[in-house]
Formats: C-alpha cells, sequence, structure tokens
C-alpha cells in the first residue's frame, strides 16, 4: 500500500498523540491507589484515569480531524457513522491490572479507513514499550523492526488464551482442554492488545480468545499485520465494530492449528 499525504499526517498524528496519552496514563498509574473507581460489571471497571486518557485523545482527534469518526471504550461512538475514516481507541487496555499496579497494561489506537485496519499504535509507558505497524511500514517495538516466533506449532512456545467476564466458564474450558492436550501452554496478562503485541514481537506462538472488543485489539491487529502473522478478519465479521467477535492471531505455521482449537 502505498498511503497518501492524508494517511501519513495522521500517523504522525497518532505518535505524538499516544505519548500524550501514554504520560498521562502512567502519571495517573503512579498513584493508582487513590484513583476513583466505577464497576461496569462483574470484573470489568473504569477508573478516573480511563475517562481522562480518552477525553484527552478524543478531544484531540476532533480538534485535529473532525470529519473522522471516533469510537472508544468509555465514550463509544461520535461522528458520522458514513465516514471513510475512524479512529478506535482503548485509553488503557488492563483497567484491572492498571489499578491493581501491575504493568501490563496499554493505549491503544488504530485508524481504519474503508473498513480495514490502516495503522495502530499500542504504547505501553509502565515498561517502556511502544508498538507500531501500518499498511506500508515494518512492524517496530521501539522503533525497531520485529517478527513473529519461528515456532511451527503450540508445542514450540507460549499461546495468550484471552477470557473475559462475558464468556461462560462451559465455553472456554472446552478451548483450555483442547490446547493442553494439544501440548501448548497458556498465558493471559490481563490486556489483549499487548498480549496480541507479544505475538508480532516474537515473545509468544499465538493468541486466541472467544469474544474480544474492537477498541482492545485493533491497534495491535495493525502492528500484527505489518510483522507478517496471520489474523483472523476480525472486521469481516458482521457488528463486530460496535459488539465485537472471536480472534486468532499466531505465526503463520501455527494459525491452523488455534484456530481448531479455538473451535
Amino acid at each position: 500500500m502505498i498511503p497518501d499525504d492524508d494517511l501519513l499526517r495522521r500517523y504522525a498524528f497518532a505518535e505524538t498523540l499516544i505519548g500524550e496519552a501514554g504520560a498521562l496514563a502512567l502519571g495517573y498509574f503512579q498513584r493508582a491507589g487513590e484513583l476513583v473507581v466505577h464497576s461496569k460489571g462483574v470484573q470489568d471497571m473504569a477508573s478516573e484515569a480511563d475517562l481522562a486518557v480518552e477525553d484527552l485523545i478524543r478531544s484531540r482527534l476532533d480538534a485535529a480531524f473532525p470529519d473522522d469518526a471516533f469510537l472508544g471504550e468509555e465514550s463509544g461512538s461520535t461522528g458520522d457513522p458514513d465516514a471513510p475514516g475512524l479512529w478506535v481507541v482503548d485509553p488503557i487496555d488492563g483497567t484491572q491490572p492498571f489499578v491493581s499496579g501491575l504493568p501490563s497494561w496499554c493505549v491503544s489506537i488504530a485508524y481504519v479507513r474503508d473498513g480495514e485496519v490502516a495503522f495502530g499504535l499500542v504504547d505501553a509507558p509502565a515498561i517502556g514499550e511502544r508498538f507500531a505497524g501500518s499498511r506500508w511500514t515494518d512492524a517496530t517495538r521501539n522503533g525497531v523492526p520485529v517478527k513473529p516466533h519461528p515456532g511451527t506449532s503450540v508445542r514450540d512456545g507460549l499461546t495468550y488464551l484471552g477470557a473475559s467476564p462475558r464468556m461462560r466458564a462451559d465455553d472456554l474450558t472446552p478451548i483450555f482442554d483442547r490446547l493442553l492436550r494439544a501440548h501448548g501452554m497458556f498465558v493471559c496478562g490481563g490486556s489483549g492488545a499487548l498480549g496480541l503485541c507479544d505475538v508480532a514481537c516474537g515473545r509468544l506462538v499465538g493468541y486466541l480468545e472467544p469474544h474480544i472488543n474492537s477498541w482492545d485489539c485493533l491497534g495491535a491487529v495493525a502492528v500484527l499485520q505489518a510483522a507478517g502473522c496471520r489474523v483472523s478478519d476480525f472486521l469481516s465479521v458482521p457488528g463486530a465494530l460496535l459488539n465485537g467477535t472471536s480472534i486468532v492471531a499466531a505465526t503463520p505455521p501455527v494459525y491452523d492449528e488455534l484456530a481448531a482449537i479455538l473451535g
């Protein structure tokens, strides 16, 4: 893909913006014990940090690109739903780790044009890592190109197995069983975007989750695609942008095995 000037301008703007958002989030993280936290359901919450970071991102984007639409975890969808450009944002992916004082959280920004993820950035300031990827660049971590794990089976490395209260235990248990019977081993760090980026940079052989929201994954999907990983076509599923769907991502030789394990 050869990017036009509008895409390049948005990409450069997003690089600066995610740094500002990450710094703001990190300031809240450093006093996590003092934060006001609101429950949105079982094991689902939003802190004042989530709201403040999303407000920063949304207001900056509205001012710079008023014709683009916006979809954020906390504020929902704004702007023209038929706009060709859409920003999809999670101000803090991994709020539970964030408020618990764990570093496995991030800020995620994706830009979708004409129904495809054009680019994405995932910033994890508590661990000093920023991932980036686009349809015209390589995937990078802190500016250095990354590549997938060399493994050819789930038995060759770790798989991130995502879970959320949206899924019943009876839905998840068979997936655990199939992964373990295939001699795979799993991890779960509380942030889908970071888990997916760990696939992109070769730390994990794959990622699977029965249900994930678009703001939790699209920034990382851009990184995965730029790294040469295989990723399920999230946006091709009707309603997935607003309602979420399943996701499988892996080093290419492992993808089909993981898709079968997901079922």
